[in-house]
């Protein structure tokens, strides 16, 4: 089983395909990681020797920022535009999309279901 930043890989998908699962690193990320620790990106996660998960593990935790710490500075750089007021800052504070897209009709992931106006019921008046 290869476990490499705290994600246990899927055995049975290709080792490029594999990466992907660890949140920060993409396909283009990926290819980088495997070029760089010398290892097929059509080997199957099962297939790997112990040495190349080691290699690997290696190439993740000292070129490529993943999982915790990459969530971590999100966070901070959002909380960073919030305090300092600026409109992307403002957008998020207000749960409202960031970069531009139209509210007036769209928008119901960023924005959560519609809010219902219910109209009080009238009161029937005396004759």
């Amino acid at each position: 089983m290869a476990r490499i930043a705290g994600v246990d890989l899927p055995l049975n998908k290709r080792v490029e395909i594999g990466l992907t699962y660890i949140y920060g690193i993409g396909r283009s990320r990926a290819k980088f990681v495997l070029e760089k620790a010398d290892v097929r990106p059509d080997t199957r996660v099962k297939d790997l020797s112990e040495d190349e998960v080691v290699r690997i593990r290696k190439v993740v935790t000292d070129d490529v920022k993943v999982e915790g710490d990459l969530r971590r500075d999100i966070s901070v750089d959002i909380k960073r535009l919030m305090d300092i007021g600026c409109y992307r800052g403002m957008r998020h504070r207000r749960n409202l999309p960031v970069r531009g897209q139209r509210t007036h009709t769209n928008a119901r992931t960023r924005k959560g279901p519609r809010r219902q106006t219910i109209a009080g019921k009238k009161k029937a008046t005396k004759k």
